[in-house]
């Protein structure tokens, strides 16, 4: 399996945790949207590290805390992307289910983190 499918099937498996938590934290909190979701962007991060980590790019060859800190910095940069979109679209559109404006977030970061963690984390 090439490092793009894999990068892909990591981040399916990133959005699933994602819109677990989202939809578990609307469901039985009284949490926002807005925050529910910072909350699932940043457990569906933590996922996605260990899995790209073991699954797609392999280890750096940087130490641990390096490598994460520099996964956090594109992570949390394609996340503020991802959520401006998913804002963006929950305004534009008050209608639109929540879960649905995720994928639309989700769909736009992906090109940005997938640059991001091959460049400046996983390097070689």
């Amino acid at each position: 399996m090439t490092r793009v499918l894999r990068f892909a099937a990591v981040g399916g498996l990133g959005f699933v945790v994602d819109a677990a938590v989202l939809a578990l934290l609307l469901r039985y909190t009284t949490l926002d949207p807005f925050t529910a979701r910072l909350i699932s962007i940043a457990l569906a991060l933590l996922a996605t590290w260990q899995l790209n980590r073991h699954l797609t790019f392999g280890a750096s060859s940087r130490p641990v805390a390096v490598e994460g800190a520099r996964y956090g910095g594109i992570g949390v940069t394609t996340s503020v992307v991802n959520y401006l979109a998913y804002s963006a679209a929950l305004w534009a559109l008050p209608v639109l289910p929540p879960l649905a404006a995720l994928v639309f977030g989700s769909a736009v970061a992906m090109v940005f983190s997938y640059l991001g963690y091959s460049r400046f984390v996983f390097d070689r």
